[in-house]
């Protein structure tokens, strides 16, 4: 019989160490069942240990103990030993994620980029800049020279360069009372440097979504959002409650709680409300914007062009918050407009002139934006004419969490004072359903700071275009889109500079690594819409040879699926073929097939694209083929195909990904007996839905935070209403409420996985994070604990610090690790 014998933190941590890394995201005649609920992550966590006694042959004594870590079998110890090399060889790969370029003298440019690299043993990620030379050599040469080494950025939460690109702002957010601090870096040190204590704000911004720094023209001030100061709390005595507001950190009181507050759910957790701020970088002096509702959370601010002799003004996007707080994080749902502020004024310096009629200083806040439902990621064109913004209007007026973009601008005021009574002038609109191979509308998640060229009147950003990511330049006087990256690729494009009329981007795919890419228009004088697109080698681009290796072995391709059982009920975009990618070996075996893994993405209005992913490269590379399903509701093919899916999950996308799969089959590309399937999110809806669905179609499973039980989490989730749109439709976000009726809860119960759990054969991993608010982890151990009792085969691991994407990189880790050997175990 066995005994357990339970470690020390730092026995633990040694084991760990001595054993490699063996113990291991997402978008990720039969054993003993194996549960495993309250795994935590590597490096921090009591490790517990099974140990066998071992008899000799005549049964008298025993043999030395055989330790084996929880989970781990000496049937799979070797699997986990031999993968978590390679999957370590993936994983140290860096990502390309921003560049800056500051034009120089002649045919050269100054530029920087932004790397990032997953440090495994410090479970964070490892942020460098490396900086580059770049000559135009000729009309069609360009050479990048690279700096010696890269620099890493430690303690480093922000860099934006002034528009000049002569100065470097530097923030580094505080760790617990620590202030804020900014550095403000000249070509050769730190200029400026100033400490901003907790008491007039908290962590700066750096999400990406409310995150907004932006410098004025002649560059004496950055506007930037901040957390607003922690209020202060009831002070407590031996006596009671104490009078007054007190800082007192003393042994015979304590502070109290206060009143909780709502805040913007998953990743910001904890963290307060988005406060709009203007620092001097002259003087170092901080003042909050004023006359700026409470209610309304603040983002991504940008200064109004200057006027001379006036006032400056600053633009931002402002979310109102009434009522409720619903989860934010990948939910452009939420409504949201632009607004415009008088900028808080400083006393002028030497250098700085005062401003006319500065004794009244207006506070009061314009809503721009009034006739539109949604507006963001404001950008002014070259001459300051014109305000350029995004909208997810679509996505507001219907429910779905994120749907098509459109494109809109306003006419500045000449004089610079800006009122409510601006028109709203469409310059994209949305695309309902593109003909075949016509731009299917407008996907962005981000645009750059100055997406402009020379012209004044072209924009170029990345938008999803069916399965892949594409580069678009956009007229916005005529509203013309041209897809500028290559159309005879297959590849993933992203811009991360313009380097004056030329573009930097960065170009991936399933079985490729990023690679940095050169842009540059074929005939200015002719206005040809025409680009060669030139390969710049970079210190990146190098791999291990074993990746190299794995890599060069694999190919992929973009299948069309036709849509089984059109109805004539069905709109004319949701009956047209919807897309799958297909990563498979170059060799073709004779003997037999690599096993499929059908691979699905969450949202469920997201998308897989073309672009490398180290883990799906990992699981390529270990002996499997990858199929990426991009059901109908996924974004980049139009508005009607999306629209489809609300009111219909649990059938539409469930039979979509039965289809494609079925089409793969027949196509001799797959074995019917050995099929896996993977999913997070709403892809681990549809993961466990299609094991309790087709119950005899799938060998293995996995599912990472997985919608399980709709009617559990509505109640628990930070975006409730999701539960509502996607069973109801768009009527949906007209009939939620947080107080759901039994009629609701029997329709969310009928449309969930749980509800098809009698049915489940398949052997299932769970990857849960502890903290997650999306989609809380009682409805995947619900499901994962009515498996175990019908005595399917499970297996838990919990990751007790991460939340809904599990990405911290042990967890991520150790995720992909267990997904690789759990697959090889039922799979070969």
């Amino acid at each position: 019989m066995g005994s357990v014998v339970v470690l020390s933190k730092a026995n633990a941590t040694l084991s760990c160490c001595v054993n490699a890394l063996l113990l291991p995201r997402y978008p990720p005649s039969s054993p003993p069942i194996i549960s495993h609920l309250f795994s935590t992550p590597l490096l921090s966590r009591s490790l517990v240990l099974s140990t066998k006694r071992l008899s000799t042959m005549d049964g008298s004594k025993a043999s030395a103990l055989k330790e084996m870590p929880l989970g781990i079998d000496e049937t799979t110890e070797e699997d986990y030993a031999l993968q978590s090399r390679l999957l370590q060889e993936f994983t140290s790969i860096s990502s390309i994620d921003k560049a800056w370029i500051k034009p120089g003298s002649g045919n050269g440019s100054q530029a920087m980029f932004s790397f990032s690299q997953p440090n495994l043993m410090a479970n964070k990620m490892r942020k460098f800049i490396l900086s580059s030379h770049i000559s135009k050599e000729s009309s069609n040469s360009i050479n990048f020279q690279w700096g010696l080494f890269p620099m890493e950025m430690t303690g480093v939460s922000l860099i934006v360069p002034s528009p000049s690109g002569a100065k470097l702002l530097v923030v580094r957010n505080p760790e617990k009372d620590s202030p804020c601090q900014f550095e403000i870096w000249g070509p050769a040190q730190v200029e400026k440097e100033f400490h901003i204590p907790q008491t007039v704000h908290g962590p700066v911004y750096a999400d990406g979504w409310f995150q907004g720094i932006s410098w004025n023209s002649d560059e004496t001030r950055i506007a930037y959002v901040a957390e607003e100061p922690s209020p202060s709390k009831p002070t407590f005595t031996f006596q009671g409650y104490k009078k007054g507001n007190s800082s007192d950190k003393e042994s015979s009181n304590w502070k109290g709680q206060g009143e909780w507050e709502e805040d913007w759910g998953e990743t910001y957790a904890g963290k307060r409300q988005p406060v709009l701020f203007v620092i001097n970088v002259n003087s170092g002096e901080t003042r909050a914007v004023k006359g700026i509702e409470k209610r309304l959370s603040v983002g991504q601010v940008v200064w109004a062009p200057p006027t001379s002799g006036s006032h400056q003004y600053l633009v931002f996007v402002g979310w109102s918050a009434d009522s409720r707080k619903l989860g934010i994080k990948y939910c452009y749902n939420r409504p949201c407009a632009l607004y415009v502020v008088r900028a808080p004024l400083f006393e002028p310096g030497a250098d700085e002139p005062a401003i006319k009629d500065s004794s009244t200083e207006d506070c009061s806040v314009v809503n721009l934006t009034q006739s539109i439902s949604s507006a963001f990621f404001p950008r002014f064109s070259p001459d300051g004419k014109l305000l350029l913004f995004l909208s997810a209007r679509s996505s507001v007026d219907s429910g779905a969490h994120s749907a098509t973009d459109s494109l809109h601008k306003i006419d500045w005021p000449e004089d610079g004072v800006p009122c409510s009574s601006v028109e709203v002038v469409d310059v994209v609109h949305v695309v309902m359903c593109a003909d075949d191979g016509c731009f299917p509308g407008l996907y962005c998640s981000s645009f750059l700071t100055n997406p402009w060229l020379s012209d004044g009147c072209t924009m170029i950003i990345s938008s999803f275009w069916g399965s892949s990511q594409v580069i678009l330049s956009v007229n916005v006087l005529s509203g013309e889109v041209s897809r500028i990256s290559p159309t005879d690729s297959n590849f993933s494009w992203n811009v991360l500079s313009l380097d004056g009329d030329n573009i930097v981007a960065v170009s991936s795919s399933p079985v490729h690594v990023p690679h940095i890419k050169y842009g540059l228009l074929d005939d200015k004088e002719s206005k040809s819409t025409a680009w060669s697109w030139l390969d710049v080698p970079s210190p990146t681009n190098q791999c291990s040879e074993k990746v190299q290796s794995s890599l060069s072995s694999l190919e992929f391709s973009i299948m069309k699926i036709p849509v089984k059982d059109v109805s004539d009920g069905l709109t004319k975009g949701a009956k047209k073929p919807f897309e799958a990618i297909f990563v498979s070996s170059k060799a073709k075996r004779s003997d037999s097939l690599n096993p499929l893994i059908v691979v699905l993405h969450g949202g469920p209005h997201s998308v897989y694209l073309t672009s490398f992913s180290k883990n799906l490269a990992f699981l390529a590379s270990i002996g499997f083929n990858l199929f990426l399903v991009n059901y109908r509701g996924s974004l980049g093919f139009g508005e009607e195909a999306l629209q489809s899916l609300p009111g219909k999950v649990g059938s539409q996308d469930v039979s979509d990904v039965l289809v494609a799969t079925d089409h793969v089959i027949a196509l001799g590309l797959a074995s019917p007996s050995k099929i896996a399937v993977l999913g997070g999110s709403h892809g681990g809806f549809l993961t466990t839905h299609l094991i309790g669905q087709a119950p005899e179609k799938f060998a293995a499973a996995c599912a990472r935070n997985p919608v399980c039980n709709l009617a559990l989490m509505v109640g628990t989730t930070d975006i409730p209403d999701w539960c509502y749109v996607e069973t109801y439709g768009s009527e949906g976000k007209n009939i939620y409420s947080e107080a759901p009726s039994a009629e609701d809860l029997a329709l969310f119960h009928s449309k969930s996985p749980i509800s098809h759990i009698s049915k489940v054969k398949t052997p299932t991993l769970f990857l849960l994070g502890a903290q997650d608010l999306r989609v809380p982890i009682s409805t995947g151990l619900q499901y994962a604990r009515a498996m175990k009792d019908t005595g399917v085969a499970v297996k838990v691991i919990m990751f007790p610090n991460d939340i809904h994407p599990i990405d911290r990189p042990q967890s991520d880790f150790e995720s992909f690790l267990n997904i690789g050997v759990w697959f090889k175990k039922y799979l070969f």
